[in-house]
């Protein structure tokens, strides 16, 4: 097993705006390092354990979503403290039960080092099993959005496609995204800092609520 990283093997919990710690670590896919997905966004998720049926249900769904998230250009990595061998168990049952073949990567992390870099394991828990997280990463390798989920819930593979489109219009525009918001509505601009600009259109929406539309500079 080929593992290293440019953080102290330490826990500690990451913020949404850190720069992601980086690793090289074997793969379901062959070697891979974080700095292989600069220029694209990242999804990158925990799973507490292989053969187990909310994981399972996961990666399924993310596996036939895949080219969604291609669309976004953004790849899937997984990772769990699991061994290389029984991923690759694991995804031949997949495929052979659910014929879905799940060609993104999984990161083995037996010593657990990426999981604690992370901040995926909760130094109180009673075992080693990751949590079921998700870390959105853009392109210059900074943190832009983290989920948790409990153990016995599963996540949802739309709303992870919503957030990223959600990043990606955000950043696209400078303008904020409403709840739910899916991609093909209005944006809300941002609210004005002076009192001048408060009162610019009293007859309009109220100051603190204005949309401007998805393609708006």
């Amino acid at each position: 097993m080929s593992e290293t990283l440019s953080v102290a093997n330490t826990w500690r919990s990451l913020r949404i705006g850190d720069t992601a710690p980086g690793f090289t670590a074997r793969t379901t896919c062959g070697e891979r390092s974080l700095k292989d997905y600069r220029s694209r966004w990242l999804l990158l998720f925990a799973h507490p354990a292989d053969f187990t049926p909310v994981c399972t249900s996961e990666f399924v769904s993310l596996a036939k979503a895949k080219p969604q998230f291609d669309a976004l250009s953004c790849d899937l990595l997984g990772i769990s403290v699991d061994g290389l061998y029984s991923h690759l168990a694991w995804l031949r049952d997949i495929r052979r039960h659910f014929d879905v073949t799940v060609d993104f990567p999984i990161i083995e992390d037996p010593s657990m080092a990426i999981a604690m870099a992370y901040g995926m394991l909760d130094p109180q828990a009673p075992d080693a099993s990751a949590v079921r997280a998700c870390y959105v990463i853009d392109p210059e390798g900074i943190v832009r959005a983290i989920t948790w989920y409990p153990m016995n819930v599963g996540r949802s593979v739309a709303e992870q496609l919503r957030l990223i489109r959600a990043l990606q219009a955000t950043d696209a525009t400078g303008a904020s995204t409403p709840e739910g918001w899916e991609g093909d509505g209005p944006l809300l601009a941002p609210a004005p800092l002076s009192l001048d600009a408060s009162v610019s259109d009293d007859a309009g929406a109220p100051w603190y609520y204005q949309t401007v539309a998805r393609d708006a500079p």
